[in-house]
């Protein structure tokens, strides 16, 4: 469904990204996983069009998006959710999802998205900015799925919540993909990922070290340990013990 081929971006003169390919098979979850910095943002900025890239190409459902705008590769049917969440803090919880531009002329109906995610109808006539982390994220995430993409591409969910909130946003990630919607998804959290993924790429430095399955990150701890380790204070720690607040 969305392909990366030898892609490589960055910010003016500053190149991030090197050399990345990549695949998003249709259905499933695909998990870019690495540390601050990595350039996992970088590519999900690329691939939604908000960054055009030095070299290589983007294609989603086998033609290119390369060069397109944002808006344009909006309405193809991918949705975007950023990592600070970018809802509007001050409209409520019904009117940020109404500003959604539906791809195609298909959109979702707020009775959908409110069974889907019945915390958000209780808080429909609520400010976004008053809302919990949690409950944020929730709304950034159903203000995506209202344009009904195919595809959506979900940057640092889990990023500032508690682990029992990580926990119900796993279960509800994965209820998206029964559901039909494939999925990019962009973490540093180890154990979120393993939660929800099909496939898991390990990206660090702005290169792709690993494209494979848990089951072989499980059996090579080199791999882990060289690439989702952060040091501080001389002694390794790992990026997903970084997990935050409520």
């Amino acid at each position: 469904m969305l392909e990366t081929e030898h892609v490589n971006a960055g910010y003016g003169a500053v190149q991030i990204l090197f050399d990345i390919s990549l695949r998003v098979e249709k259905g499933t979850i695909v998990s870019l996983l690495g540390k601050n910095g990595a350039g996992k943002t970088t590519l999900m900025r690329t691939v939604i069009g908000l960054l055009q890239p030095f070299a290589g190409r983007v294609s989603f459902g086998g033609r290119s998006i390369s060069g397109q705008s944002p808006d344009r590769i909006a309405r193809s049917g991918i949705g975007y959710v950023p990592e600070n969440r970018g809802i509007f803090p001050r409209l409520t919880v019904e009117e940020n999802l109404r500003v959604t531009r539906p791809c195609d002329g298909r959109r979702r109906g707020l009775a959908e998205i409110y069974a889907n995610f019945p915390i958000l109808a209780e808080r429909a006539r609520q400010l976004g900015g008053t809302l919990s982390g949690g409950e944020q994220q929730l709304l950034s995430i159903a203000r995506a799925l209202m344009g009904s993409p195919s595809l959506l591409l979900l940057d640092e969910p889990s990023e500032g919540l508690a682990p029992l909130i990580i926990e119900a946003l796993a279960g509800q990630v994965n209820k998206l993909k029964q559901s039909g919607l494939t999925i990019l998804l962009a973490e540093q959290n180890l154990g979120f990922c393993r939660r929800v993924s099909d496939f898991v790429y390990i990206i660090d430095k702005g290169e792709v070290h690993y494209g494979g399955s848990f089951a072989d990150i499980d059996r090579n701890p080199t791999l882990v340990r060289e690439h989702l380790f952060v040091r501080e204070a001389g002694i390794s720690v790992p990026v997903y013990a970084k997990t935050v607040h409520v």
